[in-house]
Formats: C-alpha cells, sequence, structure tokens
C-alpha cells in the first residue's frame, strides 16, 4: 500500500510541478529582464527548488564519450556485451590500440544506477579497457522472468569473469565485495582456469562485526521479519514488473538521505543562494551531484532480504558458513576464501566512511589466508569518506594511481602507463600500500582485537 500512496502523491503533486517548471523557465530566461534582478532570481530560485523536489529522476546516462591517452583524446563507444534479466554487461570500448589491463568493475546493486561510478569508469579509462555490471531497475524486470537473489548475483559474476577470461581483474565497490569475494572463492575451489588475476574490494561489508554503524546496528536489532514486513513491497501493476516483490528506491533514498540529513538541507540551502546569486556554475555542480544521488531504482525483495540475512545478521562469509546454491545441480557449495591462491588481493577503505567503517573490508585478508602475503595489500585513505573512495579528487589522485600499480604488479605483459600520463598521475610505489597497518600481519591482528561478536548467534 504504501508504494501506491508514493505514487499516488507523485501524481497529485504533477500541476505544481508543472507550474514550478514553467515559473522557472520564465524567471531564470535571459530573454527576460526580470531575471537579472534580485527579486527575479529570488522567484526562479524558489520555483525551481520545488520543481526539483517534486520531480522523478530517471536512468542516468554513462555519457562518456572520450578519454585522454597519452596527451590525445581517444572517442569511447559504450557496448552491451551481455543482456540478462537483471543486468547487462557493458564495455567502454577506447578507439585505440593498446594492451591495457581488462577491468570488471562490479557496481553496487543498493539502490542507485550503476552510473554513480561514472567518476570511478572515468578515471580507469585512460589505462585500462573497463567492463561495469549495469543493474536493472527490478520494477521493469517482468515476474516471468528468473528470481534474483544473492546466490544469482554470484552466479551473474561468475558468467561474467568466465566470458572475460583469465587476464581479468576485478574491482568491487561497497555492497559487491561479498559476493565477488564469494565468486572468487568457489572459481578458486573448483580451479577455474578464468580465475581474475586480481581482486580490489572497496568499502565494502565483508565482516560487519568488527565496527559497527547505523547500517550494522540497524540489522543486528531486528529480526528479519521485520525487514520484510516494513521495507518489502509489490510493484504496481502499470510496471513492466508488476507485482513483483521490491524494496523501493524511494524508500531507499529516503534511508540514504537521513543518514545525513543535515548535510543534504545545508547542500539544498547552499544551492538556493548560489541561484539567488547568480552563482551558476555552483548550481550546475549541486545539479549534477543529486541528478544522480536521487535517481534510484528498486531491488529485488529475494536478494535484499538474503543479503540482510547472509552479511549482516549472520555474518556467514567471515564465519565460514556461507554457502552457494549451484543453478545447474540445485546443490549448496561451501564458499571457501581460505582456496584463493592465485587472485591478488587489495583493500581499500576510507578513514571517514560512515557506511562500511575500518576494518569491515580488511577482513578479507584474514579469510584468505592461504594467499602468499606477496599478493596482499591494503590501504588506508585518510580524510576521506564513503563516496570519496571510489569518486572525487582523491579517488583520482590518490587511490586510482594505487590500484593503476596494483594491477599491473600483477599483469606484466599489458602496456606500459604512458610517459604523460604518469607526469600528471605518477604511480605509487607498493611499500606505501600497507603503511598505516605497518604490514598484512598487523592488519590480521587489528581485526582480532576490535571484532565485536554477533548479538544473535543462529542455532546452527
Amino acid at each position: 500500500m504504501l508504494y501506491q500512496l508514493h505514487e499516488l502523491q507523485h501524481a497529485l503533486l504533477t500541476p505544481v510541478r508543472i507550474q514550478a517548471e514553467m515559473t522557472r523557465t520564465l524567471f531564470q530566461s535571459p530573454w527576460n529582464i526580470l531575471s537579472y534582478t534580485q527579486a527575479g532570481r529570488t522567484l526562479g530560485a524558489g520555483a525551481e527548488l520545488v520543481e526539483r523536489m517534486t520531480r522523478r529522476f530517471g536512468r542516468p546516462e554513462f555519457g562518456l564519450t572520450e578519454t585522454r591517452i597519452d596527451g590525445r583524446k581517444v572517442d569511447v563507444v559504450e557496448k552491451i556485451i551481455v543482456e540478462k534479466p537483471f543486468c547487462r554487461l557493458l564495455n567502454f570500448s577506447r578507439r585505440i590500440k593498446r594492451n591495457d589491463p581488462k577491468i570488471l568493475l562490479v557496481a553496487p546493486m543498493s539502490g542507485h544506477y550503476a552510473s554513480l561510478l561514472r567518476g570511478t569508469v572515468e578515471a580507469l579509462l585512460p589505462h585500462h579497457d573497463v567492463y561495469i555490471t549495469d543493474w536493472e531497475d527490478a520494477r521493469q524486470v517482468p515476474l516471468a522472468e528468473e528470481m534474483f537473489n544473492l546466490d544469482t548475483y554470484i552466479t551473474y559474476l561468475r558468467e561474467f569473469m568466465s566470458l572475460m577470461g583469465p587476464n581479468t581483474h576485478v574491482i568491487a565497490v561497497c555492497q559487491p565485495t561479498v559476493p565477488v569475494l564469494a565468486a572468487v572463492s568457489l572459481m578458486a575451489s573448483e580451479k577455474d582456469p578464468n580465475q581474475p588475476l586480481s581482486m580490489t574490494l572497496m568499502g565494502g561489508p565483508v565482516d560487519t562485526r568488527i565496527s559497527k554503524t547505523q547500517v550494522t546496528e540497524l540489522a543486528e536489532t531486528r529480526p528479519l521479519s521485520w525487514f520484510e514486513k516494513s521495507v518489502v513491497y509489490d510493484v504496481p501493476f502499470y510496471y513492466p514488473g508488476a507485482f513483483r516483490r521490491v524494496y523501493p528506491g524511494f524508500l531507499q533514498l529516503t534511508g540514504f538521505m537521513s543518514m545525513n540529513l543535515d548535510r543534504h538541507v545545508g547542500s539544498y540551502m547552499k544551492f538556493y543562494s548560489h541561484l539567488v546569486e547568480g552563482d551558476g556554475e555552483s548550481a550546475e555542480a549541486h545539479r549534477k551531484f543529486y541528478n544522480e544521488y536521487l535517481s534510484v531504482m528498486d531491488i529485488p525483495a529475494e536478494f535484499y532480504l538474503q543479503t540482510i540475512e547472509t552479511v549482516f545478521i549472520r555474518h556467514l562469509l567471515p564465519r565460514g558458513r556461507m554457502k552457494w546454491r549451484d543453478p545447474h545441480t540445485d546443490q549448496l557449495v561451501d564458499v571457501r576464501p581460505q582456496d584463493i591462491e592465485r587472485t591478488a588481493l587489495l583493500t581499500i577503505e576510507g578513514e571517514l566512511d560512515d557506511i562500511s567503517a575500518r576494518g569491515q573490508t580488511t577482513a578479507a585478508h584474514e579469510l584468505c589466508h592461504s594467499l602468499s602475503q606477496k599478493k596482499q595489500y591494503h590501504h588506508f585513505q585518510l580524510e576521506c569518506g564513503h563516496y570519496g573512495i571510489f569518486n572525487g579528487r582523491r579517488w583520482r589522485e590518490e587511490i586510482m594511481p594505487r590500484i593503476r600499480h596494483f594491477i599491473r604488479q600483477f599483469d606484466p605483459d599489458c602496456d606500459p602507463v604512458p610517459a604523460k600520463d604518469l607526469e600528471t598521475i605518477p604511480d605509487i610505489a607498493p611499500a606505501l600500500y600497507s603503511r598505516d597497518v605497518h604490514g598484512i600481519a598487523a592488519v590480521r591482528r587489528w581485526i582480532k582485537e576490535n571484532r565485536q561478536e554477533s548479538h544473535r548467534e543462529d542455532a546452527d
């Protein structure tokens, strides 16, 4: 019922939104002399705020049509490699002949579209052949299609990595760190020749017992039935995915906004001031960010609930009890990170991350204890929040170069980074990766000292 009420509210506000858009257009038009006055800019600013607060933001485009390599502009073409009911595998094909490392960038299925990683892709493009998982809005997938849960997610990743071949490097941003680690573990257990050369896990909930956030505390203080009753609804009948059970995007957005409500309110107040003052550049920066941030999609309920239970309530992966259901045999298979011996591991965390706090991602090193320490690296980014790990200046200038160096360290047959590019963003020596924790052994000790046991141990 809540989903239908939300849709009704949106429909009822349509006249208000249209009127606000007309007023904004009138008082922000360069042909209207009033747009150059304080009163005109004030009316235009107020109208734009109303229009944006009542608008529904659609699926954003990546819009990456070019990059620069060795000081030259290179065209980029977005290609669909694989199209499945809940995901498209995209490749940003560069019109240049280079043998650069092949990257599978796994975007989170946690409310926002994969285009949220536009800045991530943009920074990687000059020196990598980039593929990305572009997840589909569940309300657009007909109910007749397959059910999608965490097991299906892992299956998709295994299929993508097998398709891309053994010289692949996988990067997981936030939520997919767990399914990526699980998928690589399963491939290692089976001695799959298509195991990736390296795996980079960025700000993800590998072991949420280590440090607490609002996200982990909510999950640990509520039974799974509470989530099913409180946030799972049926898609309205007029969408292609009618009657599919989902965690609606608008509810997820409410949760995102409430975690930092003061910051968002302050941002909108600054936006209003910029409009009144005629600061078009600052206003456009606000629009660009929030056009992306406010674009959300529905998540399949099966995937959401299984993730909550597996990752946040029962902590099955770090406890060695996670299993994957093989879609071909319908058998449950143990997920064993300790079997990983080929795939090098880099973990990345941000000092100010309030979604996946310090230690949650580095726990992967303890789980992959059969992996040679020569293949394990960690980077702790100071003064960096969750989104800053994969977007913005610190990502471009400090984190991406470390990833670039790490990947090429385990892919020696690829072309070298052009000298002109290194003048702009130099490589980082491998010894600097772990300087904040003095090596992987210290990471493991820190995890053991800081892990908090789950409040709720399951019966098995």
